[in-house]
């Protein structure tokens, strides 16, 4: 591994890296793709709303849970490793990581009450043209958080969002 790095980190970072390497956290981030499953569980959820308008009991148990709580659950072998490494994600992955995240949980919430009150109007095509595409926007916010996961300092802005919900 190369010892320098050209963004602000913490002394326990390259520690941490090296300990990243052949595992599912990120060596260069230490964040773990594995958080976004989180969100797709929901995700897929939504979009089977209009035909199976009853998931919504189970949508409406989804609630954020941020990084560390996710993989303190996890099953996943690297948990105790993504725990631990959180703390010490570099400052350029973790702002651009946790903005786009927020941003997935606040729409995701928004979305459920509008599906829920779409259901309610028994207009089975508004609950599918509103899943689908607020699925979509959802979708494009995960992308992001997975590209900050690897590497990357892209975000949205709430105009952009805006701009994509239509």
């Amino acid at each position: 591994m190369n010892d320098t790095v050209d963004f602000e980190h913490d002394d326990a970072y390259p520690e941490l890296s090296a300990r990243a390497q052949d595992s599912n956290v990120n060596p260069q981030t230490l964040l773990a793709t594995d958080y976004l499953n989180h969100f797709n569980e929901v995700v897929m959820l939504l979009e089977m709303l209009a035909d199976m308008p009853e998931m919504i009991e189970e949508v409406r148990e989804w609630k954020p849970k941020d990084y560390k709580d996710h993989f303190r659950d996890s099953t996943i072998a690297d948990r105790e490793l993504a725990v631990e490494a959180y703390d010490h994600v570099p400052p350029k992955f973790k702002g651009p990581f946790e903005q786009n995240i927020a941003q997935v949980n606040s729409l995701i919430t928004t979305t459920i009450e509008r599906l829920e009150n779409d259901i309610a109007g028994g207009d089975m095509d508004l609950v599918r043209a509103n899943a689908k595409a607020l699925s979509e926007v959802i979708q494009k916010l995960m992308d992001m958080a997975g590209a900050n996961i690897h590497g990357s300092g892209a975000t949205l802005d709430q105009s952009e969002i805006d701009n994509l919900i239509g």
